[in-house]
């Protein structure tokens, strides 16, 4: 247990997921109790420790520690009962179905028998596992907005009432109900299986559910905890919170910008990465500014406070994602909206034929209730409790055997209507990689000697460019030696001895500086930096010796992918943080026609809002941290497996390759899973339109028949072992 003091070493604020049980802190004032301070409008935001949200910059408010996180006690409590409901369901069906199959498991057990122990095994199913939707379903009776859940207590609730009626006292029932023994049909696994397989939507929806706050966790996690401040006094080390607009602040290299700020002293280089997705470090000298969250490469700084607490860039991207993940309402289940119709006219009917009946007067006022109730059952949502689910089960599956993961089911259903594609560059249509992609060696100098002693040089950098230029040497099989004397000028390149003699890689600036003679001009030095790609210059022994050149390739699939998308009608937007230029350079060479370049986080975000508003269906792809409000905000996001983890969790759908054909792949399947599922929800219809006639009795009449329980059972059993069988057909689409 962390001890929580004056000294406040607080742990970063965090979700409360089934993923990660919540770290307790002790607060001595309050004589040992288990704290956690959360904030009263955004209660996802948790912290160890007094301070303000980073959403709305409200005080957060202590909360004794008592209980798990609602969510994770939700997906707990449903997971306990669906794989009881389970355990129990298997035998229960076996049981009732099985001698359908294997006709000499009837005589095995005495249908009186059979019918006890069916009861035994559906009941706490039914009175436990359905618990739940019990309560939703009288929640649904009692705003009157019927859906799912009203038809599914209805079809568990009458099953299950029935079956034990039937159970004990099948004397009311009339002759014709009743078989050779006198017992009657029962139904307690249609009541018990339907509750499973509700019980198996719920888990991976609350699965799904308990995901989509690890982004806004993973982006403040991207704040460092205490920020070194400098002082009349000296440096000392102060919680994040308690830093000020205007305060001095220390950087070290490798350590992780606290606040946005300005330079005042030194030079580095700066990953920006989480802001622009670029791979390459950005030079920074006194006066520029830096933003909380990025990481200093190298160099030390000393920085002014600007922004702190809410006002950050990094807090705004994390209030936009959190605003984007609330603000998307899930899209209303097809098997919602037919229920909204056909629970009522179901009732109608149900009511319908025990007035009727009863008009007839005698024995047929038994048969008023006897048919009520059948039509109630036969109309029982077994096949189209099963329609979507089972049909998404087998997408899933299907997509993650082709490197595509669902977060959800409505990414399966919505995929097929994008009509808009936006795309971050780097990562998503190039490597995200910095590569040599050239070198230009001045006259006189062989280029693989200049390449070779630049990258024994640059063994003893971290700079991306530099490991960049380590693995083209590498990739020539040229023999790397130890360097000696190696400096790292913060901002320019670096300097030492190689073999013997001076090398220098770094920038035109350096060069000069140093009084090395050749250096190109800009004309000259333009050729290195052409198609957005980024030049060093190589100087030996005082003279410039060669321009090398590296850049972020584009992925081999990218323009193939980007052209079958065009083909089937997608309109395509490449969206950035880079350069104008290095954008339309990469776009020119993969057919991309609109480029919205230099863009900040919540730019990309705004654009995807904007073509929402001129009636868009947009799709966002992208890999990094500055990709996360877009992808949140677009109609489903789509995240490469090869980005950062903010990025898939802010997505609705990763591509485990990094691929963009993924995305051709993802919406053939997505066409192919509405399509059946549709099918589905058709056989299961058809069987309710042709069971609850008869149901009725409206061939009683005219031939004296009723709807014998036993076919009902096998009506109802052949109609969802067709759902299943249809479902199953998406193992083989051919993506």
């Amino acid at each position: 247990m962390t001890q929580h003091d004056d000294g406040g070493r607080h742990e970063p604020c965090r979700h409360h997921t089934h993923q990660a049980s919540p770290t307790t802190v002790v607060d001595p004032s309050a004589g040992g109790t288990e704290l956690e301070y959360t904030c009263p409008m955004h209660p996802e935001v948790v912290q160890l420790g007094p301070g303000s949200c980073p959403i709305c910059g409200m005080a957060l408010e202590p909360k004794e520690i008592t209980e798990e996180a609602p969510d994770d006690h939700e997906l707990r409590d449903m997971t306990r009962r669906f794989a009881v409901s389970a355990l129990l369901s298997l035998p229960l069906l076996i049981l009732s179905m099985g001698h359908m199959f294997v006709p000499a498991l009837e005589d095995a057990i005495p249908s009186r028998s059979r019918t006890w122990i069916e009861f035994a095994l559906a009941s706490p199913v039914v009175l436990w596992g359905a618990w739940p939707f019990f309560v939703r379903f009288a929640a649904s009776i009692a705003s009157r907005n019927l859906n799912m859940f009203t038809l599914i207590g209805l079809g568990v609730g009458i099953s299950y009432l029935y079956s034990i009626v039937a159970l004990l006292f099948p004397q009311v029932f009339p002759a014709q109900l009743r078989d050779a023994d006198g017992a009657v049909g029962v139904y307690f696994e249609a009541a018990a299986v339907i509750t499973t397989l509700v019980l198996l939507g719920q888990v991976l929806e609350l699965r799904a559910r308990s995901r989509t706050g690890a982004a806004v966790r993973a982006l403040l996690g991207l704040a460092p905890k205490t920020a070194r401040r400098l002082t009349e006094d000296g440096e000392e080390d102060v919680p994040l919170e308690r830093v000020a607009a205007g305060d001095r602040l220390r950087i070290r290299p490798g350590e992780t910008i606290p606040v946005d700020a300005v330079i005042l002293d030194g030079e580095s280089s700066l990953d920006e990465s989480m802001l622009t997705g670029e791979p390459i470090p950005v030079d920074k000298r006194p006066d520029d500014e830096v933003i909380g969250g990025t990481l200093n490469v190298q160099g030390s700084l000393v920085v002014r406070a600007a922004k702190v607490g809410k006002d950050t860039l990094l807090a705004r991207i994390v209030k936009q994602v959190a605003e984007a993940q609330r603000s998307r309402a899930p899209i209303q289940k097809l098997a919602d909206r037919v229920s909204a119709v056909f629970v009522p006219a179901v009732v109608l009917v149900a009511v319908a034929t025990a007035a009727l009946w009863w008009a007839f007067g005698g024995d047929a006022r038994v048969l008023a209730v006897t048919n009520a109730v059948a039509v109630l059952i036969i109309a029982c949502p077994c096949a189209l409790g099963l329609a979507t689910p089972i049909s998404i089960t087998v997408a899933m599956g299907r997509g993650a055997s082709a490197g595509i993961l669902f977060k959800d089911a409505e990414a399966v259903e919505t995929l097929r209507d994008v009509d808009t594609l936006v795309v971050d560059k780097t990562g998503t249509l190039t490597l995200g990689k910095p590569s040599l992609v050239g070198v230009w060696p001045a006259s006189g100098v062989e280029e693989d000697d200049a390449l070779r002693l630049a990258a024994s040089l640059e063994r003893g950098s971290e700079h991306p460019i530099g490991a960049a230029i380590v693995s083209g040497a590498v990739d020539r099989s040229l023999s790397l030696v130890d360097s000696e004397g190696f400096e790292a000028i913060s901002g320019k390149g670096i300097r030492g001895r190689v073999e013997g003699r001076d090398v220098v890689v770094g920038t035109a600036r350096l060069l000069h500086e140093l009084g090395f003679t050749g250096v190109p001009d800009d004309e000259t030095l333009d050729e290195g930096r052409r198609g957005g790609r980024t030049a060093m210059l190589v100087g030996i022994d005082g003279a410039y010796a060669a321009t090398l050149a590296v850049a972020d390739p584009i992925k081999d699939t990218t323009a193939e992918a980007l052209a079958a998308l065009r083909e089937e009608g997608v309109r395509v937007v490449m969206l950035t943080g880079d350069s104008e230029a290095t954008a339309r350079a990469v776009a020119a060479k993969i057919g991309i026609d609109e480029v919205v370049a230099e863009v900040l986080p919540a730019e990309k975000a705004d654009v995807v809002a904007r073509l929402q508003r001129e009636g868009r269906f947009v799709a966002m792809a992208g890999d990094g941290i500055n990709d996360a409000p877009a992808l949140a905000t677009a109609h489903v996001g789509i995240a490469m497996g090869t980005g950062t983890d903010v990025a898939m969790h802010s997505a609705q759908v990763t591509l485990v390759k990094g691929d963009l054909q993924g995305i051709v792949r993802a919406r053939t399947l997505s066409r192919a899973t509405i399509t059946n599922i549709r099918q589905n929800l058709f056989f299961a219809f058809v069987y309710n339109a042709l069971g609850v006639p008869l149901a009725a009795g409206v061939l009683y009449p005219l031939a004296g028949v009723l709807l014998s329980p036993m076919v009902a059972a096998l009506a109802m059993s052949l109609s969802s072992v067709s759902v299943i069988g249809n479902a199953l057909r998406l193992r083989r689409v051919s993506m």
